[in-house]
């Protein structure tokens, strides 16, 4: 869910494109834009458009309760339309991770979250042009024998994209050094990331929940096609369970068509390899859609054993729901359809009744907010600090757009500053071109609000670096 998926760094918005920046759009042929050629994106001003993926905070709030979203051991001969009654009902409610009292640990203070966005101040300009997405995390995925672990993280995998279609906002970029928390412990789950990299852009995530740890690191190869862009993600998210089992698994490729001219929307396609360290291991096929095609965004799959044979079939669609079938699946549905012999293992919520331009699901909506006496112990770099995107949520757009430019001056000063040494504050990799690990102490020094070694990255500045910074 990515889930953190929930793919970064605070709260999305949709800044105007300068008409240089369309233009340069407008030139993207058939040429190809890596990670390598990221100087060149800068040259043309694009470099302040990152497409991380994967870390920052996600939009699946049923991932932070207690019950697993529709898993329950596999019923057998029980009747599949009560089954999937009673997994209606444990998903019916879109607001249950904030107003579920059994749910949650008494010792701790109920705090009541916003249901929607603030009303606009001004009238909107512009027109949003294309999205990330963002990977979730928190669902308790510890319950269960080891089949239905697997089958049960190929769902959590699958539905960090469920709310990304509509969603085609220009992302923020995060500036080096900017972090992010999600820390609910009336459920157990907290949730850390920080911008490590700015060349090659990289943002860095770790999780904890109960019985359970998440981490990884994100960055994006993009692909301009003219009127599309292609996003092929770089890096390996690994889930830890207490008990030694670990999957590890990358995203797909996603695809953003019509920025010219047409309606905007994107798709996901490729396969996803969730590799285990025990008995089993699981392969999804994302399907590309067609021109043509009348069932798009369906996802199919098998769970296979040391042997390579086929344990269980996963069918479904990414922004909808997924199921299971034991065995190979031979009798399945062509169309991906669930049939009377599956069984459901996650279906995505019905939409907040405070619909926004954003996309975003109920959880999503509170990600972004400050909540009485948050921002006392929050770090001077936690994106929820940040000017541009607070007055652009709030809809006051000039303002936005004159904090966006003071700090995209500050953000072209990231790349004099790593080469001067600068290096992430709560993670190193873990070899040379290894992956970022989390190295502890974010939580204890937030317990103590002691920020020793945290820059104010989004204050004033002056163009000479100052030393302070670079530790």
């Amino acid at each position: 869910a990515y889930n953190i998926e929930s793919e970064t760094s605070g709260f999305h918005g949709d800044y105007q494109l300068t008409k240089h920046e369309c233009s340069s759009l407008g030139r993207g042929n058939s040429e190809c834009s890596t990670t390598e050629s990221s100087d060149d994106i800068e040259k043309q001003e694009l470099e302040e458009v990152s497409y991380e993926e994967g870390t920052l905070f996600f939009d699946t709030k049923e991932y932070f309760t207690e019950p697993a979203v529709s898993c329950g051991s596999v019923r057998g001969a029980m009747d599949h339309a009560d089954d999937l009654e009673e997994t209606e009902k444990q998903l019916d409610n879109v607001e249950k991770i904030h107003s579920d009292k059994e749910d949650c640990d008494s010792r701790y203070p109920q705090i009541e979250r916003r249901k929607k966005l603030p009303d606009p101040v001004e009238e909107v300009k512009g027109v949003s042009l294309w999205s990330m997405i963002k990977d979730n995390v928190g669902k308790d995925l510890t319950r269960g024998n080891s089949l239905q672990r697997i089958l049960n993280v190929a769902a959590f995998a699958v539905s960090g994209y469920a709310s990304s279609e509509g969603r085609h906002c220009k992302p923020f970029n995060p500036l080096l050094g900017e972090t992010y928390e999600a820390d609910y412990p009336d459920k157990g789950v907290r949730f850390f990331s920080e911008k490590v990299s700015h060349h090659p852009t990289l943002i860095a995530c770790h999780c904890e929940g109960k019985g359970w740890k998440f981490w990884g690191d994100s960055n994006l190869r993009t692909k301009f096609w003219g009127r599309s862009i292609q996003l092929d993600p770089v890096g390996v998210l690994t889930l830890e369970f207490d008990d030694g089992e670990i999957f590890q698994w990358s995203k797909v490729t996603t695809s953003i068509y019509n920025l010219i001219l047409g309606k905007v929307y994107c798709d996901h396609h490729g396969l996803m390899h969730i590799h285990g360290n025990r008995q089993y291991s699981c392969k999804l096929k994302f399907k590309e859609q067609s021109i043509l095609d009348r069932n798009p965004h369906q996802v199919h799959g098998f769970v296979e054993d040391l042997s390579g044979k086929k344990v269980a079939t996963l069918i479904g669609k990414w922004d909808d729901s997924m199921y299971y079938i034991n065995g190979d699946g031979s009798g399945k549905p062509k169309d991906c359809s669930p049939s009377s012999s599956a069984t459901l293992l996650w279906k995505r919520n019905k939409p907040p009744p405070n619909l926004t331009r954003y996309n975003l699901t109920s959880f999503a909506i509170t990600l972004n907010e400050l909540t009485p006496g948050l921002q006392e112990n929050l770090p001077p770099t936690d994106s929820r600090l940040r000017p541009d995107q607070r007055h652009l949520e709030n809809g006051e757009y000039d303002r936005a757009n004159s904090e966006k430019q003071r700090l995209e001056r500050r953000q072209r000063m990231s790349r004099k500053l790593q080469e001067n040494g600068w290096k992430p504050r709560w993670f190193q990799r873990d070899s040379e071109n290894g992956s970022f690990r989390y190295v502890g102490g974010y939580w204890e020094s937030r317990e103590q609000a002691k920020w020793d070694g945290c820059p104010n990255i989004f204050g004033e500045f002056n163009e000479v670096v100052d030393s302070s910074e670079q530790g």
